[in-house]
């Protein structure tokens, strides 16, 4: 098998596996319980929240955990937009997000709030004049993502914020940071508030973070019983949480070398799919080297993608939330419908060999030659 979709999701390390297992089975109390089991088990969340925090530099209770990135977006961006309302009802987000942003101001603007949707340039970055003009005294929030999960476009973050808080001083700023965590060296003080999603990094699925600048309040979305955690109540995956920590601090490290290698590989599949005609590489110089997008003429992506399962070669199209659909991405960047509708993600990783790649490069040329030739019949 050559697992190609790591921007989907990432196979569990073993290490943060066997973390998962042996707390599984070994802190069986409810973190809320009041006896020495629930004791135990809530000790170890606060030395997993102390490690992350250390890690992230930032303070433990400005972590909050929840189900992955999705929960952590929503939590977000309708707990400030119910948490700020008195002070306006504006809110502006990229053209470049996840389907979960999108989502989120469908359900926002159909209780009232309304939503700008920012351009990019030619290469995919944040149009900074364009931000300026789309801020009004009444904008509350601004969330754009640090790592675009189809082309892997990275924002200058830190330039956003100078802008929008130029702009008005009053502006929370959100960042959607899953594709960036365990790629690239991310600040999260750039933003006030950002989500993750641990099965990103190598983790399980079902655990991700909100970090929360102790700046900002937030109205819970979810509400019960829990005393510790109004923002998120309910009983803590502490099975899960442990498990976080350890991924992230496995992932975070060596960044660096890890992307060279990347680099290389990525570099690889461009020069050798410049030889296919009609292949057109979605990729700008902001792209992160671990997704890679193309767009393959007259072939639907899904006939491509289960031919080379045929091969046990998995990839992607678009995001795996929006697989089918039409690239937002593509469309925002190249403003071309047909590279938008035709595009396919590979995304890469620090496991990923030589070997795969050439056996995927010999693999795309039989399916892409085969594909293109009954198109034209």
């Amino acid at each position: 098998m050559i697992y190609l979709d790591y921007s989907a999701t990432t196979p569990i390390s073993f290490d943060v596996l066997d973390s998962y297992n042996k707390v599984s089975k070994e802190f069986i109390g409810n973190p809320n319980s009041l006896h020495s089991l629930g004791s135990k088990a809530k000790d170890l969340i606060s030395n997993a929240t102390k490690q992350i925090s250390e890690l992230l530099n930032v303070l433990e209770q400005e972590i909050i955990y929840t189900s992955g990135a999705t929960e952590s977006n929503n939590m977000a961006l309708i707990g400030v937009a119910k948490a700020y309302k008195r002070y306006g009802n504006h809110i502006i987000v990229s053209k470049l997000e996840h389907p979960s942003i999108y989502k989120i101001c469908e359900y926002l603007e159909s209780v009232g709030f309304k939503i700008s949707y920012v351009d990019c340039d030619q290469e995919g970055l944040i149009d900074f004049e364009d931000l300026k003009r789309k801020v009004k005294p009444e904008t509350i929030l601004v969330s754009i993502c640090a790592v675009n999960s189809e082309m892997g476009i990275r924002q200058p973050l830190k330039m956003i914020r100078q802008i929008i808080k130029k702009e008005n001083n009053n502006i929370i700023f959100h960042s959607d940071m899953t594709q960036g965590l365990g790629k690239i060296p991310l600040n999260v003080h750039d933003t006030d508030l950002a989500s993750f999603s641990i099965h990103k990094v190598y983790g399980p699925k079902g655990i991700g973070l909100l970090y929360k600048s102790s700046k900002i309040k937030l109205e819970p979305i979810i509400y019960g019983s829990s005393k510790e955690n109004d923002i998120r109540p309910g009983t803590p995956a502490v099975a899960l949480i442990a498990a976080a920590s350890k991924a992230i601090r496995l992932n975070i490290h060596d960044l660096d070398r890890k992307e060279t290698f990347i680099r290389k590989l990525n570099e690889k599949i461009v020069k050798e799919l410049a030889h296919f005609e009609g292949v057109k590489i979605n990729q700008t110089k902001y792209s992160i080297p671990h997704i890679l997008n193309m767009s393959l003429p007259h072939i639907k992506p899904e006939t491509f993608l289960h031919a080379m399962e045929e091969y046990e070669i998995y990839l992607g199209t678009n995001t795996a939330c929006s697989s089918g659909e039409i690239s937002n991405s593509i469309m925002a960047v190249y403003k071309d419908k047909e590279r938008a509708a035709t595009s396919i993600r590979i995304s890469l990783s620090y496991l990923t060999t030589i070997d795969e790649i050439n056996r995927f490069l010999n693999c795309f040329e039989l399916i892409y030659k085969r594909l293109s030739a009954l198109t034209y019949e």
